[in-house]
């Protein structure tokens, strides 16, 4: 029996071309090819660090060619033992048969796909001329998003801001040599009101983004907040902008950027535009005018990382 082979972060990292990427993300967006159930989500207690972690099964399938299923724990202690609060593996297989034909580390599959799928609402959603950048959030997604964004718009200036100021620090070494300047800033409130496309990846469990911050023209990007007790934006900012989408299945009630302010009344489902499905197959033109302010909220979906682990894989086999 044929042994599967082993894709590495170092093989994913250093052959990402994030157009590519999107573009692959985008076709999948806009086909009905692929099926995904339901992910299995399930929280458990982890008594060494006080904080629950959370276990993810998504399973993806396109009939009669690939299928996969990606395994995750997110652990947001693990700070405590120096490692990354994502773990994890893809199994990639083949659909027919059922063998599986790669294992793929997860967590760089992960990041690339969600920047991916960020830039993809971005090019939807953001302005087109859109040149700066404010990133909340220091984790291994920042860097992703960074890059992700700059691929589909024309970004001159780039701001970090973290908890920690020598992660800051860190990413914008990290970024040092591309064509776009990347700053670390000691407050949010520093650029939020000046900037046109404000990224945010963190755990946090209370709002980062606050509406009144926020002005005519911007596109706000939320990728953290997973669960649905924690928020990335405040109630005002959900009022204030036209609300997007990764899916509706798992966008509605995952995260409590999205549940809480519907669960208040603040916001009605219908009141959301559209999903990525709905703007890759042009049902929706997503950002309407340069005055909007449009807001993403991305989840994750197993489709994504079906696409992804296609990539990889083709790119591996070359």
């Amino acid at each position: 029996m044929r042994q599967p082979i082993q894709i590495s972060s170092e093989f994913i990292e250093e052959n990402t071309n994030f157009l590519e990427l999107i573009n692959e993300l985008r076709k999948v967006f806009n086909s009905n090819s692929i099926t995904v159930p339901q992910r299995h989500h399930h929280d458990f207690p982890n008594p060494k660090t006080g904080k629950d972690s959370t276990l993810l099964l998504m399973p993806a399938w396109n009939a009669g060619k690939e299928a996969g299923v990606k395994i995750v724990t997110v652990n947001p202690g693990n700070d405590t033992f120096g490692l990354p609060s994502i773990q994890g593996s893809y199994l990639y297989l083949d659909a027919i048969t059922g063998t599986l034909k790669a294992i793929m580390e997860a967590k760089s599959l992960t990041a690339k796909r969600t920047a991916a799928a960020s830039a993809l609402a971005s090019s939807y959603l953001s302005k087109k001329n859109a040149t700066s950048m404010l990133m909340i959030g220091t984790g291994t997604l920042s860097v992703n998003l960074i890059k992700a964004h700059a691929s589909v718009r024309p970004i001159e200036q780039v701001f970090v801001w973290g908890r920690n100021l020598k992660k800051t620090e860190e990413i914008s070494q990290t970024l040092s040599k591309e064509k776009y300047e990347v700053k670390a800033i000691a407050s949010i409130d520093e650029k939020i009101s000046e900037v046109d496309i404000i990224s945010c990846a963190t755990l946090s469990e209370n709002p980062l983004i606050f509406g009144e911050k926020l002005v005519s023209g911007q596109h706000v990007d939320l990728v953290g907040a997973y669960k649905p007790n924690m928020r990335e934006a405040d109630n005002e900012a959900i009022l204030k902008t036209s609300v997007f989408l990764d899916t509706y299945g798992g966008g509605l009630k995952e995260s409590g950027d999205i549940a809480v302010p519907l669960k208040e009344g603040i916001l009605k489902e219908s009141d959301i535009k559209a999903d990525l499905f709905g703007l890759c197959g042009e049902t929706h033109i997503g950002r309407t005018d340069d005055m909007e302010i449009t807001l993403f909220k991305s989840v994750g979906h197993a489709l994504e990382d079906l696409a992804a682990a296609t990539y990889y894989y083709s790119k591996f086999q070359k």
